[in-house]
């Protein structure tokens, strides 16, 4: 019985700490990995997240944007890091969920080394062209494309990137062979578009909203189901044509995996609550952003849709890293 007894409390000591943890947690700054550079759409999102965080928690939530390969070395940080609480990963398709359907030597593996904390927002992918561009339709892009084979040229954020599969699905989808040019980022894509030395765009939509606006480009799709309410006049591609088309950039947090699941519940309601709240729907609408929310199992069976959805569209177009 004494040694019963003694077993029992030393299982009571061992389980104490990590229960202490998660209730006492944070007991210091929270990271906050951002796989992209600063300034870019997911930046400046997950700031305005981390500042909500930091207010609600007491406890600073920093930014730490660690970019390169493709959001790889962002993802590999975060799917290394100890599972305590003070690491999360604020991230988009890429690291999160494409990279290991292109990479070859991928150092980490996301289905793996993730837990699901919650999807944050979605957003369309935008089809522009610069003024000059004499398609002033996405069917007259198809058209002009199917005429001069190879020669239209589409510029995409970087290899492996949403825009990059997003170009490859749409010429699968209208059958027509144009060629992808990669950029390091949307900035040095949008600087060419405008200057007219990349012919389209196949990009994040928020940072393009203002230069369709002001009539410095021209937008011929959105690639979502439903019009972006920041461009109304704007066709979607199925309505331009492309039936069952649909691509969305998102934006969620992940988690190392083992993360005390009280930490991921806690971080999971502030952001739920962020979402629902006056201020999130305007720091969404400012950004051409649709709030989702939810719990994580939500996250997670959306992740696997993904997968599903984009692995034989990659495959297909031999996008490999």
């Amino acid at each position: 019985m004494r040694l019963l007894s003694l077993g029992l409390l030393g299982l009571a000591l061992a389980l104490a700490p990590s229960g202490a943890t998660a209730q006492t947690w944070p007991e210091r700054p929270v990271t906050m990995i951002v796989p992209f550079p600063a300034g870019s759409a997911v930046d400046t999102l997950a700031r305005t997240v981390a500042n909500t965080l930091s207010e609600n928690f007491g406890k600073q939530f920093i930014v730490d944007n660690r970019t390169g390969a493709g959001g790889n070395i962002g993802g590999a940080a975060v799917a290394k890091a100890a599972p305590d609480g003070y690491t999360f990963l604020f991230g988009t398709p890429a690291p999160i969920a494409m990279n290991r359907l292109m990479y070859k030597s991928l150092n980490y593996d996301s289905e793996r080394d993730f837990t699901p904390v919650i999807l944050v927002a979605k957003s369309p992918l935008i089809i522009a062209t610069k003024l000059d561009f004499p398609a002033k339709t996405l069917a007259e892009l198809f058209a002009y494309a199917k005429q001069n084979p190879g020669k239209v040229n589409v510029g995409v954020p970087g290899n492996g990137t949403l825009g990059h599969i997003t170009s490859a699905l749409t010429q699968q989808f209208a059958g027509v062979e144009m060629t992808n040019v990669p950029y390091r980022g949307s900035a040095p894509l949008m600087t060419d578009l405008l200057a007219g030395q990349v012919d389209v765009a196949m990009d994040f939509m928020p940072t393009y909203v203002p230069l369709v606006t002001a009539g410095k480009v021209r937008a011929l799709a959105v690639t979502t189901s439903q019009r972006a309410t920041q461009l109304p006049d704007v066709p979607t591609a199925q309505e331009a044509g492309l039936k069952g088309y649909e691509a969305s950039a998102w934006y969620a947090i992940v988690a190392p995996t083992g993360t005390p699941p009280d930490i991921v519940s806690k971080v999971n309601t502030a952001v739920n609550d962020f979402l629902k709240s006056d201020k999130g729907k305007v720091v969404l609408e400012q950004n051409a952003l649709q709030n989702v929310g939810g719990p994580p199992e939500d996250l997670k069976a959306f992740i696997a849709g993904e997968l599903a959805k984009w692995g034989p569209v990659i495959e297909a177009a031999k996008i490999s890293m």
